[in-house]
């Protein structure tokens, strides 16, 4: 006989407060909450190591949350799903919904066989401000454009529902039949210590991300549409990561600012400009539900045809922070070192690779997966695809960063350089961004050896850009 008990599968929403799926399973009696590590269906699509570190701690708090009530499982979940509801006699399943192509395949098809079975399957949404079938241009077809999309399309369709309440009280129905792992059986932490360097970067689990949000609203929004630009300065939110495993949802964020000016405070390009963000992420889940080869393949098909070079040494420098161009540097190692990089830094070193190393944007799509904590299939995708000019609303050929002017503007005083590349920290900051042109006697005083403590140029700067401005118009002429 079935009982009336719901399962509530736990997937990128790692939160009790407005989470659907936890909120309707809850009111139709007790649960059983579950996460499983799916290492069937992802593929090659399985979280980088940087993911798995927060994954793993923000699973921990997650589970205290739950008074260490959450059940965890490896291997494919229509199995471990399957086994639960019989063991103890289940017909009833919860979730909200993921976005990625090989998710949604993976869910249409448990959905499909558990109708089959008898199994009633809730799902909901839970990680996105509007529904991507929702914001469709008038011909019906979608937008690829992102200004369209977001003031015509999104800012017009109906408002983000408001956040829901967490739970008052949970009923937790008491497993006896099926064995659950513990956190250290999910085997999500590498070995190598890299991951206390990055996890002593952040707080983790929701709690963290409430208090994130709340200090960006009090003391950091105020100058953000300017101030977001310049990675030595606290004008960022930081809640990607939060985001990307559903700590905290995007409508929490979302009516935080959007009701900022309602009370009386007035920075409406600020809050209009973060908003237009959290626009740009809708956009890049938009783009992936619609273009589900994004991962993989150039948006502009003529790309398909762009000579790409072959260079392990270009790409091993530019991994490791070692290009000699300090912006770049500073960039990458801010990344190994913290499993985060300022979005004006992505901008940077993702311009340098693809338009003056000339390498494939694979090569730091890859990179960044395995690097980011915030690492999110959507966003990776289409901001490497923005960045080379082959994707939707992409930068123009033509636009490429110059890493020493960026540097000069973004980082005058050199604060940030100086942080992630201290063995030039003692260069005045006139040679901060091009050691090489410094005089002997500049380069002794700052004891640096070019060469040696720190590396020269990998390439000319002025060569390479006339080699891709070269190389980008033949796309175009073609």
């Amino acid at each position: 006989m079935k009982q009336n008990v719901s399962i509530y599968w736990i997937r990128q929403d790692l939160r009790l407060s407005d989470n659907p799926a936890l909120s309707e399973a809850n009111k139709t009696g007790s649960i059983i909450p579950i996460f499983i590590l799916d290492i069937v269906n992802s593929k090659e699509y399985i979280t980088g190591n940087a993911g798995k570190v927060w994954l793993h701690y923000s699973l921990n708090e997650l589970n205290k949350q739950f008074g260490n009530k959450l059940i965890f499982s490896k291997g494919d979940p229509e199995e471990i799903l399957t086994d639960l509801c019989k063991s103890e006699l289940i017909n009833k399943i919860f979730w909200n919904r993921v976005y990625e192509p090989w998710s949604i395949s993976r869910d249409k098809r448990i959905k499909e066989n558990m109708k089959k079975k008898g199994i009633e399957v809730n799902t909901f949404n839970g990680s996105l401000l509007w529904e991507p079938w929702n914001v469709l241009k008038n011909d019906g077809t979608p937008y690829k454009v992102f200004t369209p999309y977001y003031r015509r399309g999104c800012l017009n369709a109906v408002e983000p529902r408001r956040p829901l309440e967490k739970p008052k009280k949970i009923n937790f129905h008491e497993v006896k039949n099926f064995k659950s792992l513990s956190i250290n059986q999910l085997n999500l932490l590498p070995t190598h210590s890299w991951k206390e360097k990055i996890i002593s970067s952040w707080n983790v689990g929701e709690n963290a991300a409430k208090n994130r949000l709340n200090e960006f609203v009090k003391t950091e929004i105020v100058g953000y549409k300017e101030g977001r630009n310049f990675p030595s300065k606290k004008n960022v939110s930081r809640l990607s990561p939060h985001l990307h495993w559903g700590e905290i949802s995007p409508n929490t964020v979302w009516f935080k600012v959007w009701d900022l000016n309602k009370f009386g405070i007035n920075h409406q390009q600020d809050t209009d400009t973060f908003l237009s963000e959290m626009g740009w992420r809708e956009f890049s889940n938009y783009l992936l539900f619609y273009f589900p080869d994004l991962p993989k393949k150039n948006l502009q098909k003529k790309f398909d045809n762009f000579a790409w070079d072959d260079n392990p040494l270009f790409v091993k420098a530019w991994q490791n922070g070692q290009t000699g161009y300090p912006i770049v540097d500073a960039g990458m190692r801010e990344l190994w070192s913290t499993g985060y990089m300022h979005n004006r830094l992505r901008m940077i070193v993702g311009s340098f690779l693809v338009k003056n190393l000339l390498l494939h944007w694979h090569e730091g799509e890859r990179w960044f997966w395995d690097c980011l904590v915030d690492a999110n299939l959507a966003s990776n995708s289409s901001g490497w695809q923005w960045i080379a000019g082959c994707g939707a609303d992409a930068a123009p050929y033509f636009r490429i960063f110059n890493p020493i002017t960026q540097g000069l503007k973004f980082d005058p005083d050199g604060h940030y350089v100086r942080k992630f590349v201290p063995e030039i920290s003692l260069l005045p900051n006139k040679y901060l961004f091009n050691p090489w042109e410094a005089p002997d006697d500049i380069l002794e005083k700052a004891n640096l050896k070019l060469g040696e403590n720190y590396p020269k140029p990998i390439l000319d700067i002025k060569e390479s850009r006339q080699k891709a401005l070269s190389a980008f118009a033949k796309l175009k002429s073609s």
